[in-house]
């Protein structure tokens, strides 16, 4: 595996030739500047090989066969468990369901652990800054059984209202949702002090990592949290995998979500048994190579080292809003002070889908819309904003070009 030591100085003109699609052009030769790393990171070398490996020497499935093929499929699935587990910071594998990415985890824990406990008059509380998938999922089950969810609101330059959150727990909130890291706002809320408070009322609380497990160290045991979910291909990990990270007692007490092979103990038709977690939770064939792949990206992160992956998307945040800042008539939409690298902007006078389809044209990567964030869309009155997310391999060259494509843009738009 080719990758830049911990000890070693960062050079990102190394890493940046780890990611095949960096080198790309568009539209005609023009190089391309990609900014859209929230949405999904791009893959390295490494991570692209393993999946290519797995296909090539040891496609089998897992759990099933004795046969070399098929013991190899289950170390290498169970070892990309093992390697996640311990990038989190959890007790034991056995606390880490994989799934195919944040949704699915979320999903989980609404009919597997909500639905259960609901009744009418009963709470979901979650923030306004949430991604559809930490809002939908609760309302689905929330209407099934009369209860309601309610989002603690959020200050104007984008931090969530700590003490509203905390005034809204209360005995009849079933569970507490937050994002640690918005994907709209790159907020970095305090999940230590929310868990804290969540257990001095007896509400579980559920964290979405999927903005923060690619960006920051992150430690589920110390920040205190009941659920922690994440996403892998925001973490430069293959589309189709992620986790559930739940504390072991929670697990035990949950009954299956999906139904099918390798999550049982015994089958009847009169009934069946279930395996113990994470097992029971991990129906049907699982998307091994995806998770080879996403082990393998692990290592990489883990050899550059989260903490100078967070510092040097912080210099680039820093550099890149001063930048925007000379264009006339932007707006920035998020500017809380603890934040990602994550710059969200409107440009006054101009659409969010015509200006990033200007800035495309220049091969400038962002993302418009309103980035399945529709309640924080109406929080600021905006129907979209323009979206670029920074990773560790951008550069300040690509903070720049952005500055340019957007002054081009400003103009042909006026």
């Amino acid at each position: 595996m080719n990758v830049v030591l911990a000890e070693t100085p960062l050079d990102i003109a190394a890493l940046r030739a780890q990611f095949p699609l960096l080198a790309r052009t568009v539209h005609g030769g023009k190089p391309l500047v990609y900014l859209d790393n929230a949405n999904t990171a791009q893959k390295p070398v490494c991570v692209i090989e393993a999946v290519d490996r797995f296909y090539r020497e040891r496609n089998a499935n897992v759990s099933r066969a004795v046969h070399a093929l098929g013991e190899e499929a289950t170390g290498l699935y169970e070892g990309a468990r093992d390697v996640l587990a311990r990038f989190i910071g959890a007790g034991s594998a056995r606390e880490l369901v994989l799934t195919s990415g944040t949704t699915m985890a979320t999903n989980l824990v609404a009919y597997s652990y909500l639905l259960p406990r609901l009744a009418p008059g009963d709470v979901v509380l979650t923030t306004v800054m949430e991604h559809h998938a930490n809002i939908v999922p609760w309302q689905i089950v929330c209407q099934r059984t009369g209860a309601r969810v309610v989002a603690a609101p959020i200050h104007a330059n984008g931090e969530l209202d700590v003490a509203a959150f905390i005034g809204m727990l209360g005995p009849q909130v079933k569970l507490a949702c937050v994002t640690h890291v918005s994907n709209v706002l790159g907020t970095i809320n305090p999940v230590a002090e929310l868990a804290a408070a969540c257990r001095k009322h007896g509400v579980p609380l559920l964290v979405d990592g999927s903005q923060a497990v690619p960006h920051l160290p992150v430690d589920v045991r110390a920040l205190g949290c009941d659920f922690y979910a994440f996403t892998g291909h925001k973490m430069c990990g293959p589309t189709g995998t992620g986790g559930l990270w739940a504390r072991r007692e929670i697990l035990a007490q949950m009954p299956p979500f999906f139904g099918g092979g390798e999550m049982i103990r015994e089958v009847r038709i009169e009934g069946s048994t279930f395996a113990d977690p994470p097992a029971r939770f991990e129906a049907g064939t699982p998307n091994i190579a995806g998770f080879a792949g996403l082990a393998e990206a692990v290592r990489f992160l883990e050899g550059i080292g989260m903490a100078r992956i967070a510092a040097r998307e912080q210099d680039l945040l820093r550099y890149a809003t001063a930048r925007l800042r000379e264009v006339p008539g932007l707006r920035i939409i998020g500017e809380a002070p603890h934040k990602a690298a994550v710059i969200s902007f409107m440009v006054e006078g101009a659409h969010a889908h015509d200006l990033a389809t200007l800035l495309d044209l220049e091969g400038v990567a962002v993302r418009s819309g309103h980035h399945c964030a529709h309640p924080l869309m109406r929080y600021y009155d905006v129907p979209a904003t323009c979206r670029a997310s920074f990773a560790f391999y951008n550069t300040e060259a690509e903070a720049d070009a952005l500055l340019d494509a957007l002054l081009k843009a400003r103009a042909l738009l006026a």
